[in-house]
Formats: structure tokens, C-alpha cells, sequence
């Protein structure tokens, strides 16, 4: 049986522009075509920007795009575009600014936005539901409005995407006139930013906050780490510690087959966004080596350990690239790879085990996620792992030998990680980006440098070298650095980001194995 439909997208390699090829939506991926098209026919553009682990991305695909009554008003009066975000960063940063001033900084993804023929945003958003709800307008209605407005008063919103677009080159423009290009940050400036930032962390569960989510604050804690070993400061420290633990201990860490997911929709860490990203393995498994090299703290190894092992499981290609993301969703349902009932725990350990795992993971025939009303995650008790207090603590509460009880987690642990391997997993990006390998090169490579045992050593050495011969021999095109690979296509010119950390990875690996020629690509790649 063939598809019905089938758009512009079917010739990209991007996994998140392949997952629309087929919707009914005339769908040009971003280049000259689209908008000579939008130019020719004198349509607004519907730019549509999103990644392939996004797990409101994949519910307004089902709601919207693939049905044929928006599809047809979409086709009728828009040229619409999709973006791999991942991609094109630039794009990316350019319409979420546009998104950020129409909404009053209410962005995120997927991000919609409306577009003269010329490229200039004149309308933005985020996810729109299919129908009104709420307060809030439907889709569709969306659609029909801003159909009806370019219609009749094109040449005003032209006017208004000028007015928009001029602000968005002052945001991208030029540096404030009159500062240094040599200028540097005077050392109490930076001490008084490091105050400052730890000022905003929650004092009890750590992190900081962004409406109702919690992202792994990894830039902020490098920041306070490096001001701490500058000028040591339990305060500062402890910050850091506190994050690291909550992080470590709560749901957003995967406490059966390691990882991070991408942020937690709660101040505690306990319920996350489910999809794991790369460049989040890489950044935060660096900050929990830092602390563990500050604190000795055998946690903080142990969650680094869990990242790493994670991404040479899951993430690693055959050759020894580094895949992008993992989905939130499996079977349609966000989070469902990743949650227990107390029945499935104690069916998997027996009784006894699975009594003792379910106290300390938090697993109750209630469930500690309560989602009521939302279709688009799983029905039921669910129960999302997370460690209630520490192993020491808890043994003395089991008045049993902390060896004896982390045994038979350890045990549980190995057990339930079998049993959910046999279920359906959650969808896998697997395009190679440059940039999100360089920074899991160069935290793979500080582990190599960190952990004692010579065989983790060894070993995280090995795939950090692997990947970045990938990158060195795959990503390069007449002497020059490409973005994006899958499958044998490699395409996108590199970003400075792709540079920048690609150099931090090379460096990383100079610095554990002296061999010179990682110092030399670095060099190259800065000419």
C-alpha cells in the first residue's frame, strides 16, 4: 500500500524532516526554492521549526499536520517550510528572537512562524492546539485569520515584519559601539556574577528555575566551579553540590541505563522531559567530574560513569560517531520507555527484592506522576524512579549493610534494565552533528584523565579518539569542516559553534595523550 502523501521533505536527511515527508502539508524544507515560491505567488510564508526528540512537536504533527483540513488551508494560502533546528542554529536563534518579542518571551518548540515572501517575521508562536481551548485560538483559526489579514492589508504587516526585522539586527548586529574587542572582565566583575547567580538557585532543590522547568544548569555551575577554584567559597560550592545531588538523585537522571534527560517540569527534579541530548551528556557529565575532582565524592563519579556509559551504549554509531538525540516518546505516549508500576517492579524482582527497590526508588501502587487528563502520556500508577535519601541512610533505616543493600539494587537494577530493554524504545536521531561530538569528546576525554580504573580509563579514551577521527575524516570536505552527517551525506557549512567545540575536544585529547597530532587539527581548524 503506498503513502498518500509525499512533500519536498522526502529528498532531506535530517530524521525530524523525514518524520513530516509524508504529512498532507506541502512541506519545502528551508532554501532558495521556498522562497522564490512564496515571492512568486505572493503567499506568506509558515515557517515551522522543531527537532526530532521534541515531544510537543510530534503532538502537533498528529493534531495539525497531518490533517488534511489544515493541511489543505495551509497549502491553499501559506508556503510552508520546516527546520531541523539542530541543524540550523542560526535560523534557529534568528526566529526565536522573532518568537520571543511577539509572545513577550514565551518561546520554546515547536516554533511557528509567519513570514513575508521576503523572510521577515510579521507573526510567532510556539504550539497551537488544533482547535480553540482554553482562551486560546485553534490552529486552524490561526491559519484562517492570518490568511485573511495578508489578504487584505499585506502591504501594513510588510510594513510591521520591516519595523520587526530592523530590531532583530540590532539584537544580531554590531557589538555596542565603543567597546574594546581586547576588553576583559575585571576580576571582581566576574565574582560578583558568580554571587549573583548563585543568589538565584533554589535554595533547597537547586537548579534554576525557568517558569515551571528546570534545566541542568551546566554553564552556571562551570561558572561557579572556576570562580571557586580562583577563590575557594563554600557558598559557591555548595550550590553546586546541592544541584549535582537533586540532579543525581531525582528523575531526571535515568537510574537504570544512565543519561540525562533534557529538564524536569518540576522544581524537584522528579518529572522530566523524557528526550536525552547529547550535548546535555556532555556538558553535565563534565560538571560532575569537576565536582568529583573537588569533593571526592563518589556519587558525583558514579553519575559521569552512568552518562558516559549511556552514550557509548545508546548514542554511539558503528564507525564512533555520536548520534543526536533520543525521543521523549514511544508508542505515542511521552515517557512510556522509561516508567514503572509497583506490579511490574515486584513481578520483574519477586516480592522481598522488589519491596526493598520499590522503598528507595519511590515506586507506590499510587504512582508518584499524576498527569490527569493528558492524552499524550501513559494511564495508569506510573512511577518514575528517583533515590529518596542515600545509601548509607537508607541501609540504616533497612538495618541492613550499606554493601549488602547497594548489592541488591545493583541487582534490581540489572534485572529492570533487561525487562525494559524488551520494550518498544523511544525513536533515536541519528544524524552526527560536529559541534555536539566536540563537547562529548572533550568530557569523554577529562574522564579518561579522571577515573582511576585503567579500563574505564581505556576505554572512554578509545571513543572519545574514535569520534574524533568520525568527525576528522567523515565532516570534512576539501579541507573543510561540514556540520551535519547521516547515512553517508554530509552537508551545512560549520557554525562557529561547531568549530569552537570541535577545538575544546581536540585540545581534551591533546592533553591526556600528548599526541600532537590532536594539537595540530586544533590549530588548523582556528586558521
Amino acid at each position: 500500500m503506498s503513502t498518500p502523501f509525499t512533500n519536498e521533505l522526502i529528498h532531506e536527511t535530517s530524521p525530524y524532516l523525514l518524520q513530516h515527508a509524508h504529512n498532507p502539508v506541502n512541506w519545502y524544507p528551508w532554501g532558495p526554492e521556498a522562497l522564490r515560491l512564496a515571492r512568486q505567488q505572493n503567499k506568506p510564508i509558515f515557517l515551522s521549526i522543531g527537532y526530532a526528540a521534541c515531544h510537543w512537536c510530534h503532538v502537533m504533527e498528529h493534531e495539525s499536520f497531518e490533517d488534511e483540513a489544515v493541511a489543505e488551508v495551509l497549502n491553499e494560502h501559506f508556503i510552508s517550510v520546516k527546520v531541523d533546528r539542530e541543524e540550523r542554529p542560526d535560523l534557529d536563534e534568528i526566529y526565536m528572537n522573532a518568537t520571543i518579542l511577539f509572545t513577550r518571551g514565551q518561546g520554546g518548540w515547536p516554533m511557528s512562524v509567519w513570514l513575508t515572501p521576503e523572510g521577515k517575521p510579521f507573526y510567532a508562536g510556539t504550539y497551537f492546539p488544533p482547535q480553540n481551548l482554553y482562551g486560546r485560538p485553534g490552529f486552524r483559526t490561526v491559519l484562517l485569520r492570518l490568511a485573511e489579514i495578508w489578504r487584505e492589508k499585506s502591504a501594513a504587516v510588510m510594513d510591521d515584519a520591516s519595523k520587526v526585522t530592523e530590531i532583530l539586527s540590532q539584537i544580531h548586529g554590531e557589538k555596542t559601539p565603543g567597546a574594546s574587542s581586547g576588553a576583559v572582565l575585571a576580576r571582581e566583575a566576574v565574582a560578583s556574577v558568580a554571587q549573583q547567580i548563585a543568589g538565584a538557585f533554589d535554595p533547597r532543590q537547586g537548579g534554576l528555575a525557568s517558569g515551571s522547568n528546570k534545566f541542568p544548569p551546566s554553564m552556571a555551575m562551570e561558572l561557579l566551579l572556576r570562580e571557586n577554584r580562583a577563590e575557594p567559597s563554600p557558598a559557591l560550592l555548595g550550590v553546586v553540590e546541592l544541584t549535582l545531588e537533586k540532579m543525581a538523585r531525582g528523575g531526571i537522571y535515568d537510574h537504570l541505563g544512565g543519561g540525562i534527560h533534557r529538564y524536569s517540569t518540576d522544581s524537584k527534579w522528579l518529572v522530566p522531559h523524557f528526550e536525552k541530548m547529547l550535548y546535555d551528556q556532555a556538558l553535565v557529565s563534565s560538571i560532575y567530574l569537576d565536582a568529583f575532582l573537588l569533593t571526592g565524592r563518589k556519587e558525583f563519579a558514579e553519575t559521569a560513569r552512568g552518562i558516559f556509559d549511556y552514550v557509548l551504549r545508546n548514542l554511539r554509531s558503528p564507525e564512533g560517531g555520536l548520534y543526536s538525540t533520543e525521543d521523549a516518546d514511544s508508542e505515542g505516549k511521552e515517557g512510556l520507555f522509561y516508567i514503572w508500576t509497583w506490579e511490574q517492579v515486584l513481578d520483574a524482582l519477586g516480592d522481598d527484592d522488589g519491596a526493598l527497590f520499590a522503598s528507595f526508588y519511590d515506586v507506590t501502587a499510587t504512582g508518584n506522576w499524576d498527569h490527569p487528563g493528558d492524552a499524550h502520556v501513559p494511564e495508569g500508577a506510573k512511577n518514575i524512579l528517583r533515590v529518596l535519601r542515600p545509601v548509607e541512610e537508607a541501609a540504616r533505616i533497612y538495618s541492613m549493610p550499606p554493601a549488602e543493600l547497594e548489592r541488591r539494587l545493583a541487582a534490581g537494577r540489572e534485572k529492570l534494565f533487561a525487562v525494559r530493554e524488551r520494550r518498544i524504545h523511544p525513536g533515536l536521531d541519528d544524524k552526527i552533528l560536529a559541534a555536539w561530538n566536540g563537547l562529548m569528546i572533550a568530557s569523554l576525554a577529562k574522564g579518561a584523565a579522571v577515573f582511576p580504573e585503567p579500563e574505564d580509563a581505556a576505554r572512554y579514551r578509545a571513543a572519545a579518539v574514535s569520534a574524533t577521527e568520525f568527525v576528522l575524516s567523515k565532516m570534512q570536505q576539501d579541507g573543510r569542516l561540514l556540520r551535519s552527517y547521516r547515512h553517508g551525506h554530509v552537508h551545512l557549512m560549520a557554525y562557529i559553534d561547531d568549530f569552537a567545540f570541535l577545538i575544546e575536544g581536540l585540545l581534551g585529547l591533546y592533553e591526556i595523550n600528548g599526541d600532537l597530532r590532536w594539537l595540530n587539527e586544533a590549530e588548523r581548524l582556528t586558521e
